[in-house]
């Protein structure tokens, strides 16, 4: 079965389960002894930084809510076992019950490029601060106090900032989710 060309699919998965459902589908193949037929599941997601009680949080958040999707040869057995697994609503098609329509060259490129430039954007995000520039302390024990950027410490994302404290400058090494910039 190995000459056998597999294609992308989308299968529709109940909203907010997608991770699940893709578990699901990893460990069904995985125990019916499949693996020979599905290459990837995937669920395309982006990383995207909330503000709660004035703290910075990063999550991961589904970039298609709804839908996984699964590289296969879906020959045989397989359509009908994924369509089983709990969570899956079903596969994306253009006949309701009909066969799934695998996704176009030009769709898979996107989703694909769109997938890896997520994962390296995050990597790489530029340093928001200049030596030099005042900001405001947001968070810890200076919370409110202005301070000028000294120095800059990208490897652990540290600022070392000098703020006045009763008249006298002290350093103070803050993370970047730390400070906010005074316009």
């Amino acid at each position: 079965m190995t000459d056998s060309v597999k294609k992308w699919y989308v299968v529709r998965a109940i909203g907010g389960q997608e991770n699940k459902v893709k578990s699901y589908i990893e460990t069904e193949i995985a125990r019916l002894g499949m693996t020979d037929y599905v290459d990837r599941v995937l669920v395309p997601t982006e990383k995207v930084i909330q503000v709660r009680n004035g703290k910075k949080i990063q999550k991961e958040r589904v970039y298609f809510p709804g839908y996984v999707m699964i590289e296969a040869n879906l020959s045989g057995e397989l359509p009908h076992i994924i369509k089983s697994i709990t969570g899956v609503i079903g596969f994306l098609g253009e006949v309701k019950g009909g066969d799934p329509v695998p996704m176009r060259k030009s769709e898979i490129n996107r989703m694909l490029g769109k997938v890896d430039e997520l994962s390296v954007q995050s990597d790489n995000i530029a340093i928001p601060y200049i030596i030099g520039e005042t900001v405001k302390v947001i968070d810890g024990p200076f919370n409110g106090f202005d301070g000028t950027i000294e120095n800059i410490n990208e490897e652990k994302r540290k600022l070392e900032v000098m703020v006045k404290i009763f008249g006298r400058k002290t350093p103070l090494e803050l993370s970047y989710m730390q400070v906010e910039k005074i316009s």
